[in-house]
C-alpha cells in the first residue's frame, strides 16, 4: 500500500521565514495571533492501517461525525474518505471561552495495491470509528507450501 509521508506546512515555509524574510515572518506572526483558532486548523481523521493474511484494515477516528456525513469512494485503486464534522456551538449565542476541537470538511486518500478485491470492500461505523476491510485477492494471499518427502 503506498502511503506518503505527512509534512507540516511550516517545513515548506521554513525558507521564507528565516534570513532576509524577517518582515514576512513578523507579518505572519501578527496574522496568526489574531486569527480565530478554527480558521487556522485543518483536520483529517487519524487512521491505523493494518495488513494481515486475508487483507488490509483501515481504522479511521471520526468522533462527532455522523455516519451519513461520511463518504467512501474507490476509484482506480484509490480509496477516499471524505465528509464534514460540524461545529456544535456557535459563538453568537454561547459564551465560548475556548475552541480547541477541529471542525470542517476532511478528505483522506489511500493508494491500494492491485491485489485488493475492490468489489468486496466492507465498512462498519461504530462509536466514532470507521473500520474498512479490504480483502486480498486469492493470488495475493500467503500460501503454505507442503514439503515433499523423498526417499
Amino acid at each position: 500500500m503506498a502511503i506518503s509521508r505527512w509534512q507540516p506546512i511550516d517545513s515548506e515555509l521554513r525558507p521564507f521565514i528565516t534570513g532576509n524574510w524577517r518582515p514576512l515572518t513578523r507579518m505572519m506572526e501578527e496574522f496568526l495571533n489574531h486569527a480565530h483558532p478554527s480558521e487556522m486548523t485543518v483536520w483529517g481523521p487519524n487512521v491505523d492501517i493494518v495488513e494481515n493474511a486475508d487483507g488490509f484494515e483501515i481504522h479511521a477516528e471520526l468522533p462527532g461525525v455522523k455516519q451519513d456525513e461520511v463518504k467512501i469512494t474507490l476509484h482506480d485503486n484509490v480509496l477516499t474518505l471524505s465528509g464534514e464534522k460540524k461545529q456544535e456551538i456557535t459563538e453568537d449565542k454561547d459564551n465560548v471561552l475556548r475552541i480547541e476541537r477541529s471542525y470542517g470538511r476532511f478528505e483522506r486518500s489511500f493508494s491500494l495495491p492491485t491485489t485488493v478485491k475492490s468489489d468486496a470492500v466492507h465498512a462498519v461505523y461504530e462509536d466514532g470509528v470507521l473500520k474498512i476491510t479490504l480483502p486480498k485477492a486469492e493470488a495475493a494471499k500467503a500460501r503454505q507450501i507442503q514439503i515433499e518427502a523423498r526417499k
